[in-house]
């Protein structure tokens, strides 16, 4: 005789099976009524990656293959020529024209973002005060306190901070005055630093913002750890144009020292300044000063772009071939 077996069910665990089935059926509700949003794409121009596997979460990198240059354009007088138009101009990125160019202004008057690096070894000391002197007062003429922030940095074996970024006069007097001369040089350590850890940080809430390097140096290096063609890439990545105002005067004057200071200013769009006397160190800061308020600066797409670290040539040629424009030579494609 084969029984019949009963399972019997206590009154408490009768009540909770009828709850979770309740449970579940207003669950299955909720979610036919009110369906999840599917997940949105990817924008056209992101990266997705999932670098954890399975379920872990995916991350968004976005790209911009989108270049600015700022540049410089004199008649054959080397006077300033401010009142040109984009018509006026071609432009070659990697020897081809732009796909697209998404702007075009004579910008005279951008918030300046200034490093002001001082050579501070022994090679200097005879001329050390007066371009104290002459750095101090450039500072005075050039620096808005509602728009423009500097900060100053001295290099003799080591670099030194003495002043970070500021708009306040007194501060970055102080920055000057307390620089005292002597030791070795490590010029491409200070460039290097400068374009790095400054200026590439150093961005503006209210929109793009000038950067720029004033050096005063005879452009001799002794003591770096970095060498000459990495500062001036460093200075290519960070977007700095460079100017130099060399210190070796008709009775110093060293070959390499001034090529050295050529090559970075010509590199990053800039210029370098050969005094002959020291009076003419003041006139090499003013013609700087004036230059910074008198630049273009254009943005395009550049044809034909990979994100693959490479280095892509920059030419920007007037029509008028009486003008002479001057840019940076190039720049490094970041890599994703």
């Amino acid at each position: 005789m084969v029984g019949t077996r009963t399972l019997a069910m206590s009154p408490t665990r009768t009540f909770a099976a009828i709850f979770a089935l309740a449970l579940g059926c207003w669950q299955s509700q909720a979610q036919t009524a009110n369906p999840q949003p599917s997940p949105t794409p990817a924008a056209p121009n992101a990266v997705t990656e999932n670098k954890g596997g399975g379920d872990a979460p995916y991350k968004f990198v976005s790209r911009t293959d989108e270049v600015n240059v700022v540049f410089t354009v004199t008649d054959k007088h080397g006077k300033f020529v401010k009142d040109l138009k984009q018509d006026d101009f071609r432009i070659l990125d990697n020897n081809l024209p732009p796909r697209q160019v998404t702007a075009f202004e004579a910008e005279t008057d951008l918030p300046l973002r200034v490093g002001l690096l001082i050579d501070a070894s022994n090679s200097i000391r005879d001329r050390f005060l007066f371009e104290q002197q002459a750095a101090t007062e450039f500072l005075y003429q050039i620096i808005r306190p509602k728009s423009d922030r500097a900060f100053v940095l001295a290099f003799d074996e080591v670099w030194d901070l003495t002043q970070d970024f500021t708009s306040d006069m007194d501060k970055l007097t102080r920055g000057i005055k307390v620089i005292q001369p002597g030791g070795g040089t490590a010029l491409w350590d200070a460039v290097f630093y400068s374009c790095r850890d400054k200026l590439m940080k150093e961005n503006s809430p209210t929109g793009p913002v000038r950067k720029a390097i004033i050096l005063v140096s005879d452009g001799d290096d002794n003591q770096s750890r970095v060498l000459r063609q990495e500062a001036i890439e460093m200075a290519q990545r960070a977007g700095v144009i460079v100017y130099t105002i060399s210190t070796n005067l008709a009775s110093t004057h060293t070959e390499q020292g001034d090529k050295n200071l050529k090559l970075l200013a010509e590199a990053s769009g800039g210029r370098a300044f050969f005094p002959f006397k020291l009076e003419q160190v003041t006139d090499a800061f003013a013609d700087i000063q004036e230059e910074l308020r008198s630049q273009y600066s254009v943005s395009y797409k550049p044809d034909q772009f990979t994100p693959n670290g490479q280095y892509r040539p920059i030419h920007i040629l007037a029509d008028n071939k009486k003008l002479h424009v001057r840019a940076k030579k190039g720049y490094y494609v970041p890599k994703q």
